[in-house]
Formats: C-alpha cells, sequence, structure tokens
C-alpha cells in the first residue's frame, strides 16, 4: 500500500515538491550564510519525493542551533518571511474553494489581505 501511495504522490505532487525545494536549497547554497537552510530544504526535498512509510524525528544534540534556526522568523529579517510561510499554511490546509490573488485585487474584492507584503 505504501508503494501505491508514494506512486501517486509521486506523480500528482512530489516531483514538483521535490524541484521547488531543491531550487530553495540552491539558492541557500549560493549565499553562504544560508547554507544551514539549504541542507534543511534538501532534506525537505527528499521526504517530499517519497513520504509514505517515513517519518520525521527529532535529532538528540541538536538544540541551540536548530532552536536559532527555528525562531528565524522572529528577527527583523525573518518576518516577512514567516509571514509568508504562515499564508501558505492556510492554503495547504483548506486548498478548496480557494483562489491566490494580489493585495489590490482582494481590496478591489472589498476583502481584508491577510498579510501583505
Amino acid at each position: 500500500m505504501r508503494l501505491v501511495g508514494n506512486i501517486i504522490w509521486f506523480v500528482l505532487a512530489g516531483f514538483w515538491l521535490f524541484l521547488g525545494y531543491s531550487l530553495s536549497a540552491l539558492l541557500c547554497f549560493i549565499f553562504i550564510v544560508t547554507i544551514p537552510f539549504g541542507v534543511a530544504a534538501l532534506r525537505i526535498a527528499f521526504f517530499a519525493v517519497w513520504p509514505f512509510g517515513r517519518t520525521v524525528v527529532p535529532q538528540a544534540g541538536k538544540g541551540v542551533g536548530s532552536t536559532i534556526g527555528n525562531v528565524l522568523c522572529l528577527t527583523i529579517v525573518g518576518i516577512p518571511l514567516g509571514l509568508a510561510n504562515f499564508k501558505l499554511i492556510t492554503v495547504s490546509l483548506r486548498p478548496f474553494g480557494r483562489e491566490i490573488v494580489s493585495v489590490d485585487e482582494a481590496r478591489r474584492r472589498g476583502l481584508a489581505p491577510q498579510v501583505t507584503f
């Protein structure tokens, strides 16, 4: 059953998620400071290809460094990135009946944009 789930997943979403996370990792590798985030993006990319039958577990001894990286959106530089991720959560958890439009279009329709940047 896992094999069937993984094949369907790969065809419908896994390949594109892998491609997106891999390109993000490549971009992170270009900027020396963001290499740790590139490594994390590659880890997610390979998980996104074949997720059924695998799980995510915490790594022992990865406390302070990973905590700093995980709270990046609390910094001045990371706030816009964190807010963008929060916007993606909404559409990821409730994808149907949603439309992605520009902030200007949302205002024209009389709707309040979630987060604007």
